[in-house]
């Protein structure tokens, strides 16, 4: 069976999508077969930046290895059984569809609580979850206590997760591989970077998830966009010389990243 990637965060501008597409990318790239599903239906990034990369490739030439895209099938509203929606046949079908030709699954979740993406989060095998390093998102894990910085429980977001899991054991599957991603980590402000660290560090022994560095906030990845390419695309597209430190540091967070998702069947060679 395919592994399952699924990039999720009920708050936007965590970078989910760039996440999605370099994790995609570095997927494809090692020869693996890649399908991409954009659960976002509003925005679909994830789903425009592949159909930007393909555009470019076709424009310039290179050979840009890239994620095959699907969409949500049409269902008719006569379809489901008992017990069953519209969108859980949806589901259900673009995911068989997706295995069949693939062998690593990413889904990109809208920063917002939808059925469907507490449907792919209860298939993930692995779930990351980009987080912006502040309280003000650390509020999507956990609530906490504004006098002591104290975690004082759960958010709704963890606890969906949790239900996510109960859905997993039930249904005889591995558990899901947690990973909260520390995006955006400024070189400034030291004192509050430890207090998120600290409180992150206590709630991922509570809930169980793994913590791993994420991308800091670089212009790198708004340039890369609109012709969808990503770091490891640099030198195929003639850019490898014209490297900023700041690029190069870029490509060592995705290593780091990629390494820490310890996927199966994959090696960072890059």
């Amino acid at each position: 069976m395919a592994h399952i990637i699924v990039c999720g965060n009920e708050k936007g501008g965590s970078g989910k999508s760039t996440t999605s597409m370099h994790v995609a990318t570095a997927l494809a790239r090692a020869g693996h077969g890649v399908a991409a599903l954009d659960l976002d239906l509003r925005q679909r990034s994830f789903a425009r930046y592949i159909e930007n990369r393909i555009a470019y490739a076709g424009r310039s030439g290179h050979t840009l290895p890239a994620p095959v895209v699907h969409e949500l099938p049409e269902i008719a509203d006569s379809e489901p059984g008992p017990g069953e929606s519209v969108q859980d046949l949806q589901l259900s079908r673009v995911i068989a569809a997706m295995e069949a030709e693939a062998d690593f699954l990413v889904i990109d979740c809208p920063g917002s609580h939808t059925y469907l993406s507490h449907g792919a989060h209860s298939l993930a095998d692995t779930l990351i979850t980009p987080l912006n390093d502040s309280f003000v998102d650390f509020d999507l894990l956990a609530r906490i206590d504004a006098e002591t910085g104290k975690v004082k429980g759960p958010s709704i977001y963890s606890e969906m997760v949790w239900g996510a899991r109960q859905l997993r054991a039930k249904a005889g599957l591995d558990p899901i591989d947690w990973i909260v991603l520390r995006n955006r980590m400024g070189s400034q402000q030291m004192h509050n970077k430890r207090k998120v660290g600290t409180a992150l560090s206590e709630l991922a022994r509570r809930i169980g998830f793994r913590v791993a560095p994420g991308f800091s906030e670089r212009v790198i990845f708004r340039e890369l966009f609109p012709r969808g390419l990503t770091l490891l695309d640099l030198r195929d597209v003639g850019a490898e010389g014209r490297l900023s430190l700041s690029n190069i540091a870029a490509r060592q967070e995705l290593r780091d990243l990629m390494a820490a998702l310890e996927l199966p069947g994959f090696r960072v060679d890059f």
